[in-house]
């Protein structure tokens, strides 16, 4: 199987605890990463430094003088990361013991996709109990419809190839859609996409969650990554109108705890 870097992104806010569970889930696959690249995001608290020291030798850190946002510090990672295929995980969530096994062979089986995601678990981030899973579209024509209205992978979960993330620009900059733009500029540059069908990982969720997901701050964030996709020629002016309209009733006027409850039962 071909070699692979794993990249994680930590700041100040991130739990020690859920880090260190994060770093194992890594260490214990069926097929482990040939080198493990850590951006620390600004300056970290003593308990996550206590938990990156324990894995010294092991992993690769990259430090970043001050917080300057997921998307700035996941496109350095990039480009710090040795080995042409590129595997992300967040540094709370779990990966399954053979997620990158699984995620190698089909890359080995179909050498022209350029990036893969899988389904995933979300569980209770204090009890570990079972919310929901997230779908994703399989193959590359049902992603690239997908994607007209939401981000087509689960990006805690994504394997892709370093040259074709480069090629379309690399992380950039945008609240909340790093990932998002990321990959609607790689539909628009026509590169294979795919998911697996496969629950590969277990994201932490909480009702809080639900909460960052709404109110004019992120509306205004979907208002602009819809505005990105009309540019890149992704979507019509129909769907820009309907993904806005949409986005304003759930994101601005539907309060939190009915939010919640679309985002478990009718997103998924």
């Amino acid at each position: 199987m071909a070699d692979f870097s794993v990249l994680m992104s930590v700041y100040q806010k991130d739990n020690a605890i859920w880090l260190k569970e994060a770093l194992d889930s890594i260490f214990t696959q069926t097929k482990k990463p040939d080198e493990i690249v850590v951006v620390c995001d600004g300056p970290l608290t003593k308990e996550l430094e206590d938990i990156l020291a324990q894995y010294s030798g092991r992993i690769t850190l990259h430090r970043l003088a001050k917080n300057s946002g997921l998307g700035e510090a996941l496109r350095q990672g990039v480009e710090k990361c040795s080995y042409p295929i590129i595997a992300r995980m967040d540094a709370d969530d779990v990966s399954l013991p053979d997620r990158f096994e699984k995620q190698l062979s089909y890359f080995e089986k179909h050498p022209n996709t350029a990036i893969l995601s899988s389904w995933i678990r979300e569980i209770d981030s204090q009890t570990h109990t079972p919310v929901a899973i997230r779908k994703v579209p399989i193959t590359d024509k049902e992603i690239k419809r997908f994607i007209r209205t939401r981000s087509p992978f689960n990006h805690m979960t994504v394997m892709y190839k370093k040259s074709a993330v480069l090629e379309a620009g690399n992380y950039q900059p945008f609240h909340l859609m790093e990932d998002y733009y990321l990959w609607a500029r790689m539909a628009a540059k026509g590169y294979e996409m795919a998911n697996l069908s496969d629950i590969l990982l277990n994201a932490r969720v909480d009702a809080a969650m639900y909460g960052r997901r709404g109110g004019y701050k992120y509306f205004k964030s979907n208002y602009a990554m819809s505005k990105k996709l009309r540019e890149l020629g992704l979507i019509s002016l129909p769907t820009f109108l309907f993904n806005t309209a949409v986005r304003f009733c759930v994101q601005v006027l539907m309060p939190n705890c009915v939010r919640g409850y679309f985002y478990r039962k009718v997103l998924r």
